[in-house]
Parts: structure tokens; sequence; C-alpha cells
């Protein structure tokens, strides 16, 4: 963290003190210092296409920064910059589960999209979980990028998820001119929010109506969006 964030243009979490496990907790932890700033929320953001061009240009620095010795993916941080094949048997599962319930014959053709073209470019330097929950708003406008126990050194794709998880029409758009991959790094990307709100609405479809309903969202909007970025 401390060699990525003089090379970011917005703050990131710089450690302070880091834990082992004991006393009962059997986790490595740690302490960073604190961050002002609110979980980015629609109602929070004042403009979100300058959100959504501004949070790009910093996933775009993080790109740009020397990979080399970086971590690669791995079970650690849940194989994100790793291939996606290897949710292919969970997100299946999900899609059987949840027969007339979605359009599971649109769902199967995006995710085999997704899987189809593999990532040909160097591996690069990824967040992992850009999520509305890991972004930090001040002021409305993006302040802060949280939350790096995702991180690593690989295909970018995961990184593009939140255009979907968060993003939606224009802001879409400035999102997309502003982050310059590939369209097969986009169909990835799909894939990606894709399998989340598959194996979430799956899983809470009849016991939370809350998380249910934003993953039956998220699933809606991968689906409906055919522009290739």
């Amino acid at each position: 963290m401390p060699r990525l964030a003089p090379l970011l243009p917005l703050p990131i979490p710089v450690p302070l003190a880091m834990g082992m496990p004991a006393e009962g907790y059997p986790w490595h932890w740690s302490v960073y210092r604190w961050l002002d700033g609110e979980i980015a929320t629609i109602e929070r953001i004042a403009d979100l296409h300058q959100f959504a061009t501004t949070l790009a240009r910093f996933l775009v620095a993080l790109q740009r920064i020397d990979a080399a010795g970086g971590p690669r993916p791995g079970s650690h941080n849940f194989f994100r910059g790793g291939p996606l094949t290897i949710y292919d048997g969970e997100t299946r599962q999900a899609i059987a589960a949840l027969d007339g319930k979605i359009d599971t014959n649109a769902a199967t053709a995006v995710w085999e999209a997704a899987l189809a073209p593999p990532s040909r470019g160097s591996p690069v330097w990824l967040h992992g979980d850009v999520a509305a929950g890991n972004l930090l708003v001040k002021n409305g406008q993006l302040s802060a990028v949280i939350d790096f126990g995702c991180s690593g050194v690989g295909d970018p794709a995961c990184d593009v998820t939140i255009a979907w998880t968060l993003l939606s029409g224009e802001s879409r758009e400035a999102f997309c001119s502003a982050l310059p991959v590939d369209g097969a790094t986009w169909a990835r990307g799909r894939g990606w929010a894709l399998w989340k709100g598959l194996i979430t609405l799956a899983e809470y479809i009849n016991t939370n109506s809350l998380k249910a309903g934003e993953a039956r969202r998220v699933i809606d909007e991968v689906l409906a969006d055919h522009t290739r970025c």
C-alpha cells in the first residue's frame, strides 16, 4: 500500500500496524489511518458522470503502476484477477437454481460470452473489489478508495463491475470512455458482475428481500447491456 499510494490520484488506506492471530481472534488484522468520507450512494454523489470519470482515472493510474513482483490471483483474494472459469460450475448451478425466476437463457449467453475471450494482455495491478462500499464520497465527490484486501496483479476485468452495480446510462458510458480496456475485458467484467449477482440471488431469494432485490437489479442491468464499451 505505501508503494502504490504515491502513484495514485486518490487517497488509499495507509497501514499503521499489523497484528497476528491471538487471544481468540484467529485472523491477521491491521490498523489503517482514518480517511474521511461516507460510503458511495447515488444520493451522496453530486455528479455521477464526474464520479465515474474520476474512478476510471484512478483505475487507469493503478493499472499503469509497474506490476513486477505483485501478488498473483489465488484463494487469498478469491481469484480476483484470475480466469472466470474458476467460478463456472458455481455460476451454472446458480442459473439452474433460478430457472423460472430469471431469463436463464440470456444469463447463460452472457456468461458464456464472458468465458470466451481469455485475457491476452499483460498482468496489471487491480483493486479486486471496486464496489460502492469501498468508495468514499466527501462533498459529493469521490474522495478515496478503500479495502484493498482483494488486490493483486492479473486481469483487470473484475474492476469494471461497478459499471453495472452502481453506474448506469450516461455515467456508465463516461466510465467506459475513460477506461481504455478492450471489448473482451468488458465482456469478462459483465461475467464477474453476473456471477456475483446470480449466486447472491440464489442464496437470498427466499430469505432476504433487500439483498435479493439488489442482486436481481444487477442481473437485469447486465443482461440488458449489449453495448461493447
